[in-house]
């Protein structure tokens, strides 16, 4: 009889360090850091190549290839993500790199959706297309009609975030799964914002899904990581080559035993990070000193019905755009006592940015203009506090602004 099938929350806590199974013979309910460069063979035998080793029966070489706290974590990571591998790499960016450089060769055509986080744009613009001869185009995807169109046969990679940072825009995984199937193109989406508990894009089509686990697969703003799933057998076969071998970039014990904490507590922490976010969005929306809020959580989200159809949630992560100028944005942060102004997202603690001046400055001005990111766009990533304290934080930003605008100025 087969087993049923585990739950998220249980295979979040479990997955990866069932006991004796994670390098230990003590019987750890949790993986040990091993920090091991390399380890010791019971013996010479000449047939053996590191092909045939098996991190699954416990056998281990040298850490670059394998450590045994890092492949816990990665048979953790597949697990949720509903995928047969997963690698984890030292950031992000590094898990995008490889993922891409896996695919693509020189001259080969690459879409990609044009509200990219601003460093896998610049990625892409200065690496793939200025050096490595990449022909890449941005589309607006959250119109899959335009998708459709720039992707052609000579198309061998499309590559989408949904949701976007910073505007929480959507694209139809679904639809342009399709796209990139008909066309023989792989299809690769970067789903850090929604992390699996609120989307599995692997099974709404994609081939290959990308996480920075430093947001909410750690979700405690302690370590950098970056990680990739799939379960398409020759693009993982790719992607180990260049993690040990090509690029020779992977996660280290540490950071993979931290992540591998960080996710027993995933599922609680989506729950509280959505609930704070629906009402920080609620309250901004009905705000005097607002204009705009962008939450797919929201009726008037333009892609709220596609959010509700493609994923279970909806996020802990906002924007908002302010009236005024750039002095009442700068005004607002700067007053602000619970939200922490700083960059990223998904750790337990509220932060609060403004992209145009943080992480979408790389972009030119043009450039932001084009994505509707203006000085006085306001990015939250709610954390896990109190919603009332939350609540309070923001009123006492926009009463920076008003009191502001209530001091005389010379003519």
């Amino acid at each position: 009889m087969t087993a049923p099938e585990r739950a998220f929350e249980t295979l979040a806590v479990t997955a990866g360090e069932e006991p004796f199974r994670t390098g230990s013979e003590a019987g750890d309910v949790t993986a040990p850091l091993h920090l091991a460069s390399t380890y010791a063979l019971p013996g010479l035998d000449t047939e053996l190549s590191l092909d045939d080793v098996d991190p699954d029966a416990g056998e281990f070489v040298y850490s670059r290839l394998s450590n045994p706290t890092r492949h816990a974590l990665e048979t953790r990571l597949a697990a949720l993500e509903g995928g047969e591998y997963a690698m984890a790499f030292s950031s992000g960016t590094a898990a995008i790199f490889t993922t891409i450089l896996s695919v693509v060769e020189p001259g080969d055509h690459l879409v990609a959706f044009d509200d990219l986080y601003a460093g896998t744009r610049r990625m892409l613009e200065e690496v793939f297309a200025g050096r490595l001869n990449v022909d890449v185009e941005f589309v607006d995807a959250t119109e899959t009609a335009a998708v459709d169109a720039a992707v052609t046969d000579e198309t061998a990679f499309v590559w989408m975030e949904t949701p976007t940072n910073p505007k929480l825009g959507l694209c139809d995984i679904a639809a342009i799964a399709a796209i990139a199937a008909s066309a023989d193109a792989t299809f690769g989406v970067d789903n850090t914002f929604a992390s699996p508990y609120f989307q599995r894009p692997l099974e709404l089509g994609a081939d290959v899904v990308a996480h920075s686990t430093t947001k909410y697969l750690n979700g405690h703003s302690d370590s950098i990581g970056g990680a990739v799933v799939t379960s398409d057998d020759s693009l993982a076969e790719r992607l180990q080559f260049h993690q040990q071998v090509g690029v020779g970039d992977m996660l280290a014990p540490f950071d993979s035993y931290l992540v591998l904490r960080g996710l027993k507590t995933l599922h609680m922490r989506m729950r509280q990070h959505e609930r704070n976010a629906v009402a920080l969005a609620e309250f901004l929306e009905g705000h005097e000193l607002v204009s705009d809020v962008y939450y797919p959580g929201l009726e008037s989200h333009p892609q709220h019905d596609l959010a509700r159809e493609q994923m279970d949630g909806f996020g802990g992560i906002l924007s908002f755009e302010l009236e005024g100028d750039i002095d009442d944005a700068a005004a607002f942060v700067e007053a602000l006592e619970e939200f922490t102004l700083a960059v990223s997202v998904g750790g337990v603690e509220s932060l609060i940015e403004l992209p145009a001046g943080m992480t979408h400055e790389p972009l030119s001005r043009a450039e932001r203009e084009n994505l509707g990111i203006t000085d006085t766009l306001v990015r939250v990533s709610a954390g896990v506090e109190g919603t009332d304290d939350l609540l309070a934080d923001l009123e006492r930003g926009f009463d920076a602004i008003r009191r502001r605008s209530s001091v005389p100025t010379d003519d």
